[in-house]
C-alpha cells in the first residue's frame, strides 16, 4: 500500500471522528455557543497557549532525533507532524495508533526507517513517561495541602491515593527498564497476543528482526550514553505538563475562583499561586482519569467524568467541571481541524 493511500485513510479517520465528536457533545449547539462565549478572550488564550504546548512538543521530538544524528528537516516542518500526530492521536481509538505510524512514514524519507522509528517511539515513551512524573507529583502535591489543612484526606480518597502511587511508580518502573533495554521488540510481541494478530506478530519479528534490534539499540543508548538528550528532552515534556494546568487556571478564574482563593489565602500572588497549584491537581487527576479511559475516541466521557471528580473533591460545583470539560473539548476540536489540514499541507 502506497504511503498516499495511508496518508489518506488516516486523513478519513480522524476526519469521521471529528464528525462523532462533534455529533456526541453533552450540550446542544445553541448551548456550546453560550459556553463559548462565556470563555471569551479566554478562549483564544487557552488555544495560544496549545500552540506554545506543540511547540515544546516540537522542540523534545527535535533534541532526540538530534541524539543519534543531524536533524536534516526544520523546526517548522516538525511543528506540523507534531500537530498532526497528536490530531491522529485524539481522533483514533486507543492513541498511539494513528499519530506514531504517521510521524514514521514522514520522516523515513529523511532520515531512514530506523532513525525516524526509533525518534517517534522514543518521543512516546518520552510524553508518557512525562505524564507519569506529573502523576506523581500531584500525589505528594495532594498529600502536602492535606497536611496544612487545605485538602481534605478520607478513607477513600487515600485509597484513589495510594493505587495512582502504585499505577505510577509500576509506570516509571517499566518505562525505566524499557529505556535500559528497548521496549520495540516486546512492542511487536504483545501485540501479537491479540486475538487475530499472532500470526502477523510471528512474521513481522522474524522478517524484521535485525531492524528491530537496532531500533531498540538505539533506544538504550539514549538513556545509558546520551543523558544529556534523555534529560533535556524529559525536562521540556515536564515542563509543557506544568504548563498545561494555566489552561484550567484560566477557567477558574472566569468563575471568580481566584477571588475566592484570595478571602483564604493572603490574596495577590500568592492566592493566584494556590489557584496554579489546584489547577495543577485538576489536570492531573483528571488526565490519569482520562487516559486509563484512552481505548475511548477522543475520550468520550472519560475526560467529563474526570473534570467532574476533581473539581468536586476540591470543593467546587459540578457546573465547574462541566464548563471546563467542554472548553476542553472545543480545544480539542480545533486543533484536531488544524492538525488534519497540516496533513494537506507539503
Amino acid at each position: 500500500m502506497s504511503q498516499t493511500r495511508i496518508k489518506n485513510i488516516f486523513f478519513f479517520i480522524g476526519i469521521v471522528a471529528v464528525v462523532v465528536m462533534l455529533l456526541t457533545f453533552d450540550v446542544s449547539f445553541v448551548e456550546l455557543w453560550g459556553y463559548c462565549r462565556q470563555a471569551g478572550y479566554w478562549l483564544v488564550a487557552i488555544l495560544l497557549l496549545w500552540g506554545v504546548l506543540y511547540m515544546l512538543n516540537a522542540w523534545a521530538w527535535r533534541v532526540i532525533i538530534r541524539g543519534s544524528g543531524e536533524c536534516p528537516v526544520s523546526y517548522g516542518y516538525l511543528l506540523k507532524l507534531t500537530v498532526s500526530g497528536f490530531a491522529l492521536n485524539y481522533t483514533t481509538p486507543i492513541g498511539l495508533l494513528g499519530g506514531e505510524p504517521y510521524k514514521i512514514m514522514e520522516m523515513t524519507r529523511h532520515i531512514g526507517v530506523q532513525r525516524a522509528t526509533s525518534s517517534v517511539v522514543l518521543f512516546a515513551m518520552m510524553h508518557v513517561f512525562a505524564h507519569f512524573c506529573f502523576w506523581t507529583t500531584s500525589i505528594v502535591l495532594y498529600l502536602l495541602f492535606a497536611a496544612v489543612g487545605l485538602l481534605s484526606l478520607n478513607v477513600g480518597m487515600g485509597i484513589v491515593l495510594a493505587l495512582s502511587a502504585l499505577f505510577c511508580g509500576g509506570g516509571i518502573y517499566l518505562f525505566i527498564k524499557g529505556y535500559k533495554n528497548g521496549m520495540v521488540q516486546r512492542l511487536v510481541r504483545f501485540v501479537g497476543k491479540i486475538p487475530g494478530l499472532g500470526g502477523w506478530s510471528e512474521r513481522f519479528e522474524r522478517e524484521h528482526h535485525e531492524d528491530l534490534v537496532k531500533i531498540d539499540r538505539q533506544i538504550a543508548e539514549l538513556h545509558s550514553q546520551e543523558r544529556r538528550t534523555f534529560y533535556k528532552s524529559l525536562l521540556i515534556e515536564y515542563v509543557g505538563r506544568i504548563s498545561q494546568s494555566f489552561e484550567i487556571m484560566f477557567m477558574l478564574m472566569l468563575f471568580g475562583i481566584d477571588e475566592q482563593v484570595g478571602q483564604v489565602w493572603t490574596g495577590g500572588a500568592a492566592a493566584y499561586g494556590l489557584l496554579f497549584l489546584y489547577s495543577f491537581l485538576i489536570l492531573s487527576f483528571t488526565s490519569l482519569f482520562a487516559n486509563i479511559l484512552g481505548f475511548l475516541p477522543l475520550q468520550l466521557g472519560g475526560r467529563e467524568g474526570g473534570f467532574a471528580l476533581s473539581v468536586s473533591q476540591l470543593g467546587m460545583t459540578s457546573g465547574v467541571g462541566l464548563f471546563i470539560s467542554i472548553i476542553c473539548r472545543v480545544r480539542e476540536l480545533f486543533w484536531a481541524v488544524v492538525g488534519l489540514a497540516l496533513m494537506r499541507v507539503k
